[in-house]
């Protein structure tokens, strides 16, 4: 006698950590039935039905695995047998030491894996209210723009308020509109290739510049959406630009480690980089440059950079309200809702922010109901990985009386930051001579990931992790 069939998973959201989680629980034997609206019931944001839509940049950052946070981040997730970091690799574009994707290409591709599964369902209605009773086991991963029928049953249940912030979108170029007598291919201190176009202005140009982008007419807000935070890794080009003359040129528009090649005797006083969007080279999007100004506004402000005078948008920038739980309050170790927990949340609506943390939570989330639905112990990473300490900050690890309210919990990309110090960090190199502050640093980081990768492979062993060092 055959045994009966396994309930499903239920994911929500059909994003990148909606994806991931239905991936990794497919991979795992367990069904999932995968719920995205689009494009039956399209968002603020998206443009497309496709599954793991990008809606910002195309970058998925650093892939600097031995130094940076987020690099170290991608290495985990491969290691995990991520289908965001494995659809990534095979669509990647030029971007220096960054992982920049075919925009296109990657969700067409995440979209057909999913597809193709024998044990994920792709259902294209929307949920609306609270997940019926007889689904068990739910990962609601609906990102930051989830519909309000969802997001208000979450809180009547929660009897919490839900945490907001707007997200900008940054316009995209097409290629061929960028005059490059003017711009230049460099990246910045030629690390990796000249992946980036750059523009130069001059002092005069530059303040220019500033005083129209503070000066622009911009969306304006509804009643509801005036008190809304902005995130900080994500503001708006006109709020830096506001927040002093000189904010933007050691921010976005930094001339450092860049030589104009048509005139290499004269210093640029900042410096506006594109960055290619799609595997063709046709598209470029403008980096740092989210914005609320309204679009004919961003034609005008945008065509006054050296180089872009006549330039052609493929998108012009936009502007959405993000939703995020106060997770640590109302979360548990395993990303299930305290007042209910079948349901479990993915992605940035829980407080990570970026592509691949997001990507990340969902991994996270689907393997500890795997775990569940199969009888198997729930296992969190170790907090001295990336996935651990990411995971540490959106649930409050076990600090029982930690203060989560809104001043203290707010959307966080991983970094460095929310790993456990090294007990005993690098004081001297290899040759014994005692290490420069920027020699510690770099000790320090390199250290921290040997570490988290050590930790990660024992976990995925399923040996006890090593101690901190």
């Amino acid at each position: 006698m055959s045994a009966p069939p396994q309930k499903p998973v239920h994911v929500i959201g059909g994003g990148l950590a909606g994806s991931e989680a239905a991936w990794q629980l497919a991979e795992r034997g367990v069904p999932v039935v995968l719920h995205e609206m689009r494009p039956v019931r399209a968002t603020a944001a998206h443009k497309t039905g496709g599954l793991a839509e990008l809606v910002c940049s195309n970058s998925f950052r650093s892939d600097d695995a031995a130094n940076n946070a987020v690099g170290l981040l991608h290495a985990e997730m491969r290691l995990l047998g991520s289908l965001i970091m494995r659809t990534a690799d095979a669509h990647q574009v030029p971007a220096g030491s960054a992982l920049a994707v075919d925009r296109d290409g990657f969700s067409a591709a995440v979209t057909a894996a999913l597809e193709a599964h024998p044990l994920v369902t792709i259902d294209r209605s929307e949920v609306a209210g609270l997940p019926p009773e007889d689904w068990d086991s739910v990962i609601v991963a609906t990102g930051p723009l989830t519909s309000p029928a969802l997001a208000d049953a979450v809180r009547t249940l929660s009897g919490e308020e839900s945490l907001a912030f707007f997200d900008a979108l940054a316009p995209i170029v097409h290629r061929e509109s960028i005059d490059m007598s003017v711009a230049w291919f460099q990246s910045r201190y030629d690390k990796s290739g000249a992946d980036y176009i750059n523009c130069p202005m001059d002092r005069t140009q530059y303040e220019a510049f500033v005083n129209a982008l503070i000066t622009g007419e911009r969306v304006s807000f509804h009643d509801w959406e005036a008190s809304t935070p902005y995130f900080d890794g994500c503001l708006p080009i006109e709020v830096m630009a506001e927040r002093g003359p000189e904010t933007l040129r050691h921010g976005p528009m930094k001339p450092m480690g860049l030589t104009n090649a048509h005139k290499p005797t004269e210093k640029a006083y900042a410096v506006v980089q594109l960055r290619q969007d799609n595997k063709l080279g046709t598209l470029f999007n403008i980096v740092g440059f989210q914005t609320k100004l309204k679009h004919s506004e961003q034609v005008r402000v945008f065509r006054t950079i050296p180089g872009l005078e006549h330039a052609e948008f493929a998108r012009l920038g936009g502007l959405h309200r993000n939703t995020y739980l106060n997770s640590p309050r109302l979360l548990d170790a395993s990303l299930r809702l305290k007042a209910m927990p079948r349901l479990r949340f993915a992605g940035q609506i829980t407080g990570c922010e970026g592509y691949v943390e997001s990507s990340a939570v969902g991994l996270m989330a689907a393997r500890f109901a795997a775990a569940e639905r199969r009888g198997e112990p729930v296992s969190p990473p170790p907090v001295t990985t990336a996935h651990g300490a990411l995971l540490n900050h959106i649930t409050g690890g076990h600090l029982e009386t930690i203060d989560a309210g809104p001043r203290s919990f707010q959307p966080m990309n991983v970094n460095f930051g929310l790993f456990p110090p090294l007990h005993d960090a690098p004081k001297k190199g290899p040759d014994g001579k005692r290490l420069r502050a920027n020699e510690r640093t770099v000790a320090k980081k390199q250290a921290l990931t040997r570490r988290a990768l050590a930790d990660l492979q024992a976990w995925i062993a399923g040996a006890p992790a090593a101690a901190a060092e």
